[in-house]
């Protein structure tokens, strides 16, 4: 009997205005090649977040896949993160300081 874990990015999906950057990811378990379990997990990225000075820190996606990494700089454009730096701004409650 030999159990054997596999990670799989099985799905990435760019939705929104933002670009926002969706990671399905597969964990599946095997004993001897027949699977056993199968566990899903959904991660959103986005391209970043604001400081105390309403500026937009960029996500930092340095333990994501090469090909996450690929997709982010192809879409997170100067454009796309300053529209939604702007959003956050102009959405924030009143009297809100980050």
């Amino acid at each position: 009997m030999a159990l054997t874990k596999e990670v799989t990015e099985e799905l990435i999906q760019i939705v929104g205005r933002f670009k926002n950057i969706e990671i399905r990811t597969t964990t599946r378990i095997k004993d001897d090649g027949v699977v056993v379990a199968d566990n899903l997990h959904r991660d959103v990225i986005k391209c970043g977040d604001l400081n105390s000075k309403n500026e937009l820190v960029p996500t930092d996606i340095s333990d994501q896949s090469a090909e996450v990494q690929s997709i982010a700089a192809a879409v997170w454009t100067d454009e796309v993160k300053e529209a939604y730096r702007k959003y956050l701004v102009d959405n924030l409650p009143e009297g809100f300081t980050p």
